[in-house]
């Protein structure tokens, strides 16, 4: 970005004298705030913080130019969001101060939170996955027939994420009112704009998504705030995705401890002469709306507000660990859920049942949205959602494009403005595309700020079907690790019915894992109905005295071949839920029968099994007669050719493996 002298202008635009004083004053609030933060990071009461001077119109123009109740999804230097929408100053002083007062209670830092009550949504690290979470409030708007828009900032480094082009493709595709603000400041950390995009201006960039952009003057508060206002109040008509690029600068650091040493130093002056406050509040000098006493009086008020904030931040205590209140804080609680009268047993294939649980779901829960691709009209690969459309129409049956992240993000953005989705992975391998939306969005709402995070991602997996290495992974273990995910995988057509409905009912996000091997291959009886299961409760299969084994999915049904090949007391535990893990019910069986074995189908090294052999040994170690000993796959990916497979998977050699420890 070229030094400009270009200066300021603020004529031509038909505001009130009331608002033009609003907008200064707003503008001020958080150059005051920034300025005593600053010396509260050189003091030590807070750690970090990322500098918003000079950028304070982009924040203050939209925020102001929006209405109360619409979303606002926020990166490092919006302040003035949260000053414009009137967060109290001693709860944000905590949450920079790591105090229990905060909205994270001292889990997060900066910016990285969120209040519903303010209708914010902040950012976490990864920049970019915010802005499909802006995408699906506006799809929870558009299909309610509210005329709302939100609004997500960005960064000129953000743009070049996958994140941004998804989140802009989707919105165009459902044309749904979404502003989407960069912040051209001229610097992603210390990589200069020209190494991080070749288009002549980042505006140009929407035209690719068949949507409106423009490029306008971020430092001008009046232009900011005319534009939004406007594109808001057009949107809310007709519904549209806009990109907007404000031109703005950074002139201190990414974060204070970077500095700016590679900035020049022209450059950063040339800046400080647009900057915002001091520019605007000359205008309103000259027009003889400002004078001295005025500008007193306002920063005599604004500081001694942040002065008394400050107190009562101070006089928090400070933040005590409860491992209680930790782990108490993973979910948000589930609900009693009610159960119709259970009808007939009906004899269903799994991938019927599945269907039935998904369509009993869609009646209990008028605001349940599905998303996938092909699952319209198709149907889906599997046909699961087949008829939907004709039942539930296409605004609640909705194919999307292929972008698994943004439509994850646009799941989750759903779900934060009052509405409950299930995203369907074509096959559960595509899921990878979409891991920082589960891993760090869904998965740690809850536990950040108390966001109820209301999404089920279902994902046909596994092997045994001749599909090669990239449609039938089972990739459990990828999340087991992950604090704040329920994690559910049936292996009948009851629980998988029973269960699914359990999981969308559930206000928490659910992966649930579909062995696609028994779509079509295993049938039973499966209750009419809406029928909830319990998630987090194991099943016995088969009682048994002198072995138990562990398993889950497809392993109970290979289990079970195994027992009735080898013979033996042998006991089955179908864990049906891996996170919650019914721990008791794997005790109690270890304490029975003194062996175990845990069988599951990823791959032996850092699968499942791994944590549940470990958690055998150490809490039930006094009750075992013979090593813990665990059957899985090869540590390959899953090849394609039948022979191939049949070796990778355990299931030949589980029977080998029950002889040994029966007879150890």
């Amino acid at each position: 970005m070229t030094a400009t002298t270009t200066p300021l202008t603020y004529t031509g635009y038909d505001l009130s004298d009331e608002t033009l004083l609003r907008l200064y004053r707003e503008l001020l609030r958080p150059r005051l705030i920034e300025e005593k933060m600053l010396k509260q990071l050189r003091g030590g009461v807070i750690s970090k913080w990322f500098s918003g001077i000079g950028q304070e119109a982009i924040s203050v123009g939209c925020t102001l130019a929006l209405e109360p109740d619409e979303f606002i999804f926020t990166m490092h230097r919006n302040l003035g969001v949260f000053t414009g929408r009137e967060v109290p100053l001693e709860r944000l002083f905590a949450q920079w101060q790591g105090k229990p007062g905060g909205f994270t209670k001292g889990r997060d830092r900066s910016f990285h939170f969120g209040s519903t009550e303010h209708h914010i949504v902040g950012m976490i690290s990864h920049l970019g996955p915010q802005l499909a979470l802006a995408a699906g409030v506006a799809l929870w708007h558009k299909m309610r027939g509210e005329p709302k828009v939100s609004l997500a900032f960005t960064g000129d480094g953000g743009t070049s994420e996958g994140d941004f082009h998804e989140a802009l493709n989707i919105a165009a595709v459902w044309k749904l009112p979404v502003l989407f603000v960069i912040e051209n400041n001229g610097y992603g950390l210390s990589t200069p704009v020209s190494e991080q995009y070749a288009c002549d201006s980042l505006a140009d960039r929407g035209k690719g998504y068949g949507m409106r952009s423009l490029s306008i003057d971020g430092n001008n508060i009046l232009e900011v705030y005319s534009t939004i206002k406007q594109l808001a109040e057009e949107m809310r008509e007709n519904p549209e995705p806009v990109l907007v690029e404000c031109r703005t600068f950074r002139v201190r650091g990414h974060e204070e401890a970077s500095g700016v040493k590679y900035v020049p130093d022209e450059l950063i002056e040339s800046w400080q002469a647009r900057d915002p406050v001091t520019s605007f509040g000359e205008f309103l000098r000259h027009r003889g709306l400002l004078n001295d006493a005025v500008q007193l009086k306002w920063e005599t008020e604004i500081k001694q507000a942040i002065e008394d904030a400050l107190t009562t931040a101070a006089d928090l205590p400070a933040v005590t660990a409860s491992t209680e209140n930790e782990i108490g804080d993973l979910f948000a609680p589930t609900p009693a859920l009610r159960t119709s009268q259970p009808g007939n047993s009906v004899e269903k294939r799994f991938v019927d049942a599945i269907s039935d649980g998904l369509r009993e779901a869609m009646h209990a829960h008028p605001q349940l949205v599905l998303m996938g691709q092909d699952i319209a009209d198709y149907g889906g690969v599997f046909k699961i959602t087949d008829g939907f459309v004709a039942e539930f129409g296409k605004e609640r049956v909705r194919n999307t494009p292929l972008c698994e992240s943004g439509v994850i993000g646009a799941a989750l953005g759903y779900a934060i403005a009052g509405g409950k989705a299930m995203v369907e992975m074509q096959f559960g391998d595509f899921v990878s595309v979409g891991f920082n939306q589960i891993v760090n969005n869904l998965a740690k709402l809850h536990y950040r700020w108390g966001q109820n995070a209301d999404v089920v991602i279902r994902l046909p997996v596994g092997g045994g079907v001749g599909a090669g290495p990239f449609h039938s992974q089972t990739m459990e273990s990828w999340f087991t690790s992950v604090a704040g995910l329920k994690i559910v995988y049936p292996s009948t057509p009851e629980d998988a019915k029973s269960l699914l409905i359990a999981a969308i009912a559930d206000p928490n996000p659910v992966l649930f894992f579909e062995h696609k091997g028994l779509y079509r291959s295993l049938s039973g009886p499966v209750s009419e109905g809406y029928t909830p299961g319990e998630i987090g409760k194991a099943r016995m299969v088969r009682e048994g005295n002198d072995l138990t084994i562990v398993t889950y999915g497809a392993g109970v049904h290979w289990a079970s071949e195994a027992v009735d090949s080898v013979g033996g007391d042998v006991e089955i535990i179908d864990l049906r839920s891996l996170t919650p893990l019914d721990y008791d019910a794997i005790r109690t069986s270890v304490a029975k029968t003194s062996r175990a074995i845990v069988l599951h189908e990823a791959s032996l090294t850092g699968g499942f099994g791994g944590e549940l052999a470990a958690w055998i040994s150490e809490h039930c170690f006094e009750l075992l007669d013979a090593p813990v000993r665990r059957v899985a796959s090869l540590d390959t990916p899953v090849p394609f050719a039948p022979a191939l497979e049949e070796q990778y998977l355990p299931k030949n050699r589980l029977t080998t493996a029950i002889r040994q420890l029966l007879a150890y």
